[in-house]
């Protein structure tokens, strides 16, 4: 992980990271502070009801993501994100004199109004804080940077929320609160003078100020790209279903465990810290890459614990509360609960990191602040359904620990439903699995394959997952030419048919499917994919390489692209590299956890690509080993 960590000592990213980092802490501070001191002290301030102050507080931070949203992302994409990093600093600072302001006047309308402003100020710099990242770091580092933003704002919101607490149960007089936010916003506009230029994608846009509009041509533009905007969807479940569990976390610490104020911050703590560590771990388990098939990995674990979390939480031990925290240490089965919460917080970092990272690469640069802004507004949606459904269902008479379970269960209903229509979720997962769980995969030169637009990957054949290695080394969707006869096979039928491979035939077998997949490989390089090719024609039955077919120089005559030869070594031996699944005269060579390699060279013209050419450079590549 001291990738990841090196991005710490980066000017470009480490500003930016101290700048977010306050930003959210001085929310949570603020907000905290505020609620706290108004439930002790209600009749003091206001006529509310002092259990209905939270979620009204809760209410007024949330409103600016659906007013203001759609205008923060346009101002994102035609200024210069650093200086709005800045100004909306400013503007932090402006909120606690108002903060201030109402304290000493005894005035709740304007402590209400602070909270409103500062659910402003992080509408204005959510798009800000997404959209910089990829304008300042690499593309080997953005999911390394967008690990430890993610990371980083949990911890502020925990100690944030801590200190708010202490803050507003230890101060004199509440001006005090503001003061202190107040030195926050100042160190955070500090810091935020150090984040590098990121200039405007669109200078000249105009700004239109209908909130209703802009909100629904953000959501266009998400559209506009399916996975994109299903990763907003899977983003904002996520929102939806960590905000259930924390919200809950008061009445489940009191309820269920029997425990104080002191056991709901060890919830909380251990929920956080588990996102914490998800998030960072994200990188290693991706090799640096924005790796989508951590997303399943993640839901699966989301629900695996939050359906234990149902079964571990206790019954009866409230019945004689009061308990101490190291009272409550001592049951076994708190330490069961301690655990779910923090693997449902690491399978949420496994979940979420990707998602992020996956809507920051595939979104257009013109309007990528607007489509987060759009991802803002929906996680705003999902939040406030998720808080009324909560509420629905225990108000009819369901069990908090029951409540966990059933949305465990409607996040499986919710990730077969994403993944079902966009398969590469899934797909990507099978792929990393076998690449992580059954071998050690070395990769070299895949620099050389294009990070967008057309071009053909043409590869030696020595297995039945050659095509899944691929898929799990290469970072871009790949349309796999694959003989029609192994879309019959039981799992690699299952995953070409779903990844969008293209079933070829010979011209004696089918003429007519044969020039159906030339159709479609010619229409593929037109829209701009990848497309791989395995110009052998077949498995290699001895782990050489075979004569390549010309089947290549027909591709490239109607659609002259550039061609990155692949290399595989190590699979043949193995037990996927049995001819039509029979068992093989000699003992497997290669087992599972074997280490096997995957080459790219530079990419050839398509001009002086040939069949014979294209073999020796594979052959090079390879080493001409088995």
């Amino acid at each position: 992980m001291s990738g990841q960590f090196g991005l710490l000592k980066q000017k470009r990213f480490a500003p930016l990271f101290v700048t977010q980092f306050l930003g959210a802490f001085n929310d949570n501070l603020f907000k905290n502070a505020l609620i706290v001191l108004l439930t002790f002290h209600a009749v003091q301030w206001t006529a509310i009801k002092p259990e209905l102050l939270g979620s009204v507080a809760a209410g007024i931070f949330i409103l600016p993501f659906f007013l203001f949203s759609a205008t923060a992302g346009q101002l994102a994409d035609k200024y210069d994100k650093a200086r709005l990093s800045r100004l909306v600093k400013v503007l932090e600072m402006l909120i606690m004199v108002i903060a201030a302001a109402g304290f000493f006047l005894h005035s709740f309308p304007a402590l209400m109004a602070a909270l409103f402003l500062l659910g402003l100020h992080s509408t204005l710099f959510g798009p800000v804080k997404y959209a910089i990242l990829p304008q300042h770091l690499r593309t080997d580092e953005l999911v390394g940077g967008n690990a430890l933003i993610e990371a980083g704002t949990f911890i502020a919101i925990l100690v944030g929320t801590l200190a708010g607490g202490l803050l507003a149960g230890s101060v004199e007089h509440p001006a005090w609160i503001a003061a202190g936010g107040f030195v926050v916003a100042a160190a955070g506009y500090l810091t935020s003078r150090g984040i590098p230029p990121a200039p405007a994608p669109v200078p000249e846009l105009s700004i239109n100020l209908n909130p209703l509009s802009e909100t629904w041509r953000n959501i266009a533009f998400a559209r506009g790209n399916r996975t994109v905007f299903l990763s907003i969807l899977g983003i904002s479940w996520f929102w939806l279903y960590g905000a259930l569990f924390l919200a809950q976390f008061p009445a489940y610490a009191k309820d269920v465990l029997g425990g104080g104020e002191t056991m709901v911050t060890v919830l909380l703590a251990i929920f956080t810290v588990g996102i914490g560590i998800g998030s960072l771990l994200c990188e290693r388990m991706s090799g640096k890459r924005v790796e989508i098939g951590l997303v399943p990995f993640g839901s699966i674990g989301l629900t695996l614990f939050g359906v234990d979390l149902y079964f571990a939480s206790p019954v009866g031990l409230a019945a004689a509360a009061p308990h101490g925290l190291a009272e409550l240490l001592g049951h076994a089965a708190v330490w069961r609960v301690l655990f779910d919460l923090m693997m449902l917080g690491v399978f949420g970092g496994f979940f979420i990191v990707p998602l992020y990272a996956l809507v920051q690469t595939r979104s257009e640069a013109s309007h990528r602040a607007r489509v987060i802004a759009a991802n803002n507004i929906v996680n705003a949606l999902f939040m406030v359904i998720g808080a009324l459904g909560a509420v629905a269902l225990l108000d009819a008479g369901l069990s908090i620990p029951a409540l966990f379970g059933v949305a465990a269960l409607l996040n499986a209903v919710v990730a077969i439903y994403i993944y079902k229509l966009v398969p590469e979720f899934l797909l990507r997962f099978i792929a990393w699995l076998l690449v992580k769980a059954a071998y050690r995969l070395r990769c070299a030169g895949l620099e050389h394959i294009p990070e967008e637009g057309p071009a053909l990957l043409v590869a030696n054949h020595v297995s039945f997952v050659d095509t899944v290695i691929l898929m799990g080394a290469v970072q871009r969707p790949i349309r796999f030419v694959i003989d029609q006869r192994f879309f019959d096979k039981p799992l690699i039928g299952f995953m070409l048919r779903h990844g969008g491979a293209i079933p070829m035939a010979s011209a004696k077998e089918d003429p007519a499917r044969m020039e159906e997949a030339f159709a479609s490989v010619s229409q593929a390089l037109k829209n701009g994919e990848l497309v791989a090719i395995f110009p052998e024609g077949g498995i290699s039955p001895d782990g050489e390489l075979q004569p390549f077919r010309p089947g290549i120089d027909r591709i490239l005559a109607a659609d002259p692209v550039p061609v990155v030869p692949l290399a595989l070594s190590g699979l043949w031996g193995s037990f996927f590299s049995c001819i039509d699944g029979a068992a093989m005269q000699r003992p497997f060579r290669r087992g599972f956890f074997a280490p096997i390699e995957l080459r790219a060279g530079l990419p050839v013209d398509p001009a002086a690509a040939t069949p014979e050419g294209l073999r020796v450079r594979v052959g090079e590549l390879r080493g001409e080993r088995k």
